[in-house]
């Protein structure tokens, strides 16, 4: 059987949101939830439904993935088995999302983006970095699982709205999914993976400007490279790239050490991280999610094997001491999507939340994982209170003195 792929005011008190559809001035209902942090970091839950005339929001879905900028979070691909939810007859690539969504942060409001080229049809557990305004995406399953994989680079330009894929040299990956990807000083590099039903130690780089695949050969023995894995989330820094979690379908593992490739020795190591005084380590797990923010990384939710999990943990890349926030997912899930903002919000999306009854979710969460900047707070303000400036023309903006960075962010 084949690996599963898809399986100030404002601080102090949640705020009651009102947003739009795309296209619509119909102001619609938000609800808010619970607290899920500390006074400095709040969390929101933006819910998700359909409008009659076309959908307007993603449908609930996992196995997707999700990157960031300053103005929008951008979702990608995905997996659902249950008919209507999928779209019914309407989606042709049922039960997976050949579809790109972006939502835009200023305006709360979602928007399926039409774009020219070709889209890739391996649309669950692929990878998914930013890179200017380029999304790079890489590898991925079709359905059933395993049997139509992928193993290209296929680039979408949000700006231009334009999908090419990416003509590369060299000993490419094999075709994969649930890899680990991130572009680090003008390579993209590629760890792990499954074909469906092998799992994989390989650790490939891209140099970009070159367009040459290489397979790296580290200088470690057999038996001391990673247990192979998928699902598993990479971090990095100037000297390694560290390796987070992951499994097979039949294991998932601890957090307790971190394997590492040393980017200057060209070999592999193994780096014990700290536990929590009162709480020891995070559970071990597969199909979290991680983002990065300078020399911390922030994992959450996923699946040890018999639960599924809703905790957020921080680690320090510099002490690799781990701490547990006190924040909890309002839905625990996995096969989820996650991104942080530059600014360091983090938006959460969609995944499996039901075991029993295979359900999956479309909701979408946001959590402030830093102190939100000035700059941030009084934005959030604005758009709070005057939600119009978004339909205003820019020689307007600019006479009201808004910056153009801030500018872009409304477009």
């Amino acid at each position: 059987m084949a690996a599963e792929a898809g399986g100030g005011e404002p601080l102090v008190r949640f705020v009651k949101l009102s947003g739009r559809a795309a296209g619509s001035k119909k102001k619609v209902r938000w609800f808010p939830v619970r607290r899920l942090f500390t006074h400095s970091c709040p969390s929101i839950r933006i819910p998700s439904r359909f409008l009659r005339e076309g959908r307007k929001s993603p449908p609930a879905r996992s196995g997707h993935r999700c990157v960031a900028d300053h103005a929008n979070l951008y979702v990608f691909g995905g997996y659902n088995p249950d008919y209507d939810e999928s779209g019914g007859p309407e989606n042709e690539d049922y039960p997976l999302f050949r579809e790109l969504w972006r939502y835009h942060f200023a305006t709360g409001t979602w928007h399926q983006m039409g774009t020219d080229g070709y889209m890739p049809r391996e649309l669950a557990s692929m990878s998914l970095v930013l890179h200017g305004y380029n999304l790079l995406v890489f590898g991925g399953t079709g359905i059933p699982f395993g049997e139509s994989n992928g193993n290209d680079v296929h680039v979408c330009n949000v700006k231009y709205k334009r999908w090419e894929k990416l003509s590369c040299d060299g000993k490419k990956p094999n075709r994969i999914y649930g890899q680990a990807m991130a572009i680090i000083n003008g390579f993209l590099y590629v760890f792990g993976g499954t074909t469906g039903y092998i799992y994989s130690t390989d650790l490939h780089r891209l140099d970009l400007s070159s367009r040459e695949w290489v397979q790296l050969k580290p200088n470690n023995p057999p038996c001391d490279l990673p247990e192979e894995r998928y699902r598993h989330e990479i971090a990095h820094d100037n000297q390694r790239i560290y390796v987070l979690g992951g499994g097979t379908s039949w294991t998932a593992y601890a957090l307790d050490k971190i394997h590492a490739y040393n980017f200057e020795t060209n070999t592999w190591e193994d780096i014990p991280t700290k536990p929590h005084e009162n709480l020891g380590f995070p559970a071990a797990r597969r199909c979290h999610s991680c983002v990065q923010i300078k020399h911390e990384v922030f994992i959450c939710g996923g699946y040890n094997g018999e639960v599924i999990l809703g905790d957020l943990w921080k680690l320090n890349l510099q002490t690799f001491q781990w701490t547990k926030l006190p924040a909890v997912m309002p839905e625990p899930a996995y096969f989820h999507c996650a991104a942080v903002t530059p600014a360091g919000c983090m938006y959460i999306h969609g995944g499996v939340v039901n075991i029993q009854q295979n359900k999956r979710t479309g909701s979408l969460f946001k959590i402030w994982l830093v102190v939100p900047s000035l700059l941030e707070l009084c934005w959030e303000n604005l758009l709070k209170y005057f939600p119009h400036l978004a339909h205003l023309p820019t020689n307007q903006l600019l006479q009201l003195g808004l910056s153009q960075g801030l500018i872009e962010r409304l477009k």
